[in-house]
């Protein structure tokens, strides 16, 4: 965009409405990609002005017509060009992102919340899981910490641990849970997978979000998701690297009445030509029918 574009912009855009039409026009003429932690231009816009001003990302309607400072303008540019022309996710330009209606930091050096497993962790897992019997949970391949925080406020009485092989994703992961005060419940292991768990079969309920993205999808991957760690994201040939190693490690660590839940994708036709024998029980959310499953011990250990 030239100058003289951003100086009429800058000049002309004067509330938060006028920065959340601009917005919406920008991304749609910028074919930008969504679906990192939203999925349309105008909740993308709407995220990144409210943001952008410090405001509650839950209330728009008090501040649509309220005037944005010469200085805010400006930010305000600045940040849409960011999106729409280097494309950079909203997430790593405002340094945060929500998930289950809590805010959780973010860096480059963690994928971007946006996990369902987010929504049955809500509900316990209920009626597959009995909750009161949960004593122990892992949650595996942590990231910024999120869905390991989720499950320390839904399952209040467990012990948490939150494994990640990238020490920077951990660091992440350790300002969140300090910011939730939850360091006595949840404990950072850095290692691969759930390596560093005690082998005495004594974790209830492993989550696991791993990398699952197949080489093909890899290389066709937009631009906005360049821009996550690879680490975070690529799961071989197949996709189903990582899990081989995760169904081997569960044996020695998984209850023998425990469960684990596994999020895979768009990855089900891999997953079911890698592992045909497995019968997982297929969990429903807002997003899919056939990316989380359900495995129980018995299932992994034999």
């Amino acid at each position: 965009m030239t100058t003289s574009m951003q100086q009429q912009a800058v000049e002309h855009l004067l509330s938060v409405r006028d920065w959340i039409r601009y917005g919406v026009t920008r991304l749609e003429q910028s074919q930008v990609v969504y679906g990192q932690g939203t999925d349309n231009a105008w909740d993308e816009a709407v995220f990144l002005v409210l943001r952008t001003l410090s405001l509650p990302v839950d209330q728009l309607d008090p501040f649509l017509d309220a005037r944005v400072l010469p200085e805010e303008r400006n930010k305000l540019f600045t940040v849409f060009e960011k999106r729409c022309t280097e494309r950079v996710p909203a997430a790593y330009i405002l340094g945060e992102s929500w998930l289950a209606g809590l805010r959780f930091e973010v860096t480059p050096d963690v994928l971007i919340p946006r996990s369902p497993i987010s929504e049955l962790i809500g509900s316990q897992f209920s009626p597959w899981i009995d909750a009161d019997r949960v004593q122990t949970i892992a949650d595996v391949c942590t990231g910024s910490g999120c869905l390991a925080i989720l499950a320390a406020l839904n399952f209040p009485c467990a012990k948490v641990y939150a494994t990640d092989i990238s020490k920077a994703a951990l660091s992440v992961a350790t300002r969140n849970v300090s910011h939730y005060g939850l360091e006595s419940q949840v404990e950072l292991l850095q290692t691969n997978l759930i390596e560093a768990l005690p082998e005495d079969n004594s974790c209830d309920l492993i989550i696991c979000n791993p990398p699952y993205v197949n080489s093909t999808s890899m290389a066709a991957l937009p631009k906005e998701f360049l821009h996550e760690p690879q680490l975070a994201l690529a799961g071989g040939n197949d996709g189903m690297n990582l899990i081989r190693e995760l169904f081997d490690q569960v044996k020695t660590r998984l209850h023998p009445d425990g469960w684990l839940i596994l999020e895979i994708g768009h990855e089900i036709d891999n997953f079911l030509a890698a592992f045909p024998d497995l019968n997982p029980v297929w969990l429903s959310t807002a997003a899919a029918e056939d990316q989380i499953m359900l495995l129980n011990a018995s299932e992994l250990t034999t």
